[in-house]
């Protein structure tokens, strides 16, 4: 099956390091009590590029996200190396899109303009808050001047796509200290912003000792004044999390979403692959810790799942729901491999009941994205 029929594809990189891991985190991150192993790190990401490089199968990436961990503590001499490596093994699309985290206190505007001539164009930005107790209480190592700097600094790079990543629901945070993070990341100028909600994850410190955080009355006040300042400010949420002016929207979590294809290098990074002549779908994830994984030979994939149909109807679903404008039902039906009826007869109901829309799109109403939760359990249970 030629390779154009296939769903896109994206590159995710994964970087493991942190100078200190926050309380909240449940990512696959490490701290090193000594220098970082870039060089050898590159070589393994190298090989595990040219490992994953027949999973392509001829499709050029569309977008690279290099996350972490904390990217922006290698030298922006080895994120060239990396990006180069990826060019010369996949290709790249025309007007490819590469976004690379980056933490305020471990950039300056030397690194962002490295960054920026090494072929990055877009940054993602781990703000968090802008007040200084909240980060002390969520374990950052940045204050509210930092992170300005490191905004003022990626647009005196050359960054024009910048996202902030913002969270609420913090301890002991009220609307107006939530409200106050928004205004305040809308004034820097930025189009993207994400707003996440603090849940608590197993495997961390809040997990362990939990924080007091706002009562679910007051959480929903502090999701309903923030919508309202990020929309009157010319800010559209297209996805539950995710906030941009138009034309701003990060075309590679939007793959994600809309079921696209993903190869991931790196320790303990997931991808998902499309077979071009089966269809079959398989998710993969990589050796987790970065010791094991820079003692890998050949192939640094540690686990392998093949997705019946009916999970990747489900899974599907659960990902195109989470956009405000869902996702054309034949994009649906072709990446997961699913029939008209299976898709019908599992949404028909949530359909009756107000929670769907399903025409030629599938997605979720206003109420079906209030309670999505809840969607994704009724669809699940189906």
């Amino acid at each position: 099956m030629a390779a154009n029929t296939l769903p896109p594809l994206s590159l995710y990189v994964h970087i493991p390091w942190c100078e200190k891991k926050c309380p909240y985190c449940d990512f696959n991150s490490h701290v090193s009590q000594a220098a970082l192993p870039e060089a050898e790190y590159l070589s393994a990401l190298k090989q595990d590029l040219i490992s994953q490089q027949t999973m392509a199968a001829g499709r050029l990436l569309q977008s690279i996200f290099i996350g972490g961990g904390t990217p922006s503590l290698f030298h922006a001499s080895t994120i060239a190396a990396i990006l180069d490596a990826a060019q010369s093994t996949i290709g790249f699309a025309p007007n490819i899109e590469i976004t690379m985290e980056a933490n305020p206190g471990s950039s300056e505007q030397k690194k962002f303009s490295d960054l920026r001539a090494a072929g990055v164009n877009r940054l993602s930005i781990g703000v968090q808050s802008f007040n200084d107790e909240a980060l002390q209480q969520l374990g950052r190592i940045h204050n509210r001047g930092l992170a300005d700097s490191a905004i003022l600094a990626a647009q005196a790079a050359g960054f024009e796509r910048i996202n902030l990543d913002l969270m609420h629901g913090l301890p002991g945070q009220t609307p107006t200290q939530a409200l106050d993070d928004i205004q305040h990341a809308i004034a820097t100028g930025v189009e993207h912003i994400s707003w996440y909600q603090l849940t608590i994850e197993p495997n961390t410190e809040f997990y362990r000792f939990p924080p007091r955080l706002p009562e679910d009355d007051l959480l929903a006040d502090i999701q309903d004044q923030g919508a309202q300042r990020l929309n009157d400010n010319g800010f559209s949420q297209y996805e539950i999390s995710a906030w941009s002016k138009p034309g701003s929207e990060a075309r590679h979590n939007i793959n994600y979403w809309q079921f696209g294809d993903y190869l991931a290098i790196g320790a303990g990074a997931h991808g998902k692959i499309t077979a071009p002549e089966t269809r079959e779908i398989q998710r993969f994830n990589n050796t987790r810790l970065p010791r094991d994984y820079l003692k890998r030979i050949d192939s640094y994939i540690a686990q392998r799942q093949t997705l019946t149909r009916d999970e990747a109807l489900f899974e599907g679903l659960m990902n195109a729901l989470r956009l405000s404008q869902g996702m054309a039902v034949n994009d649906l039906l072709n990446r997961t491999g699913a029939m008209p009826a299976e898709l019908s007869s599992r949404c028909q109901p949530l359909v009756e009941q107000g929670l769907l829309q399903l025409d030629d799109r599938i997605s979720a109403t206003d109420l079906g994205r209030r309670y999505l939760n809840l969607v994704l359990e009724k669809l699940l249970d189906d």
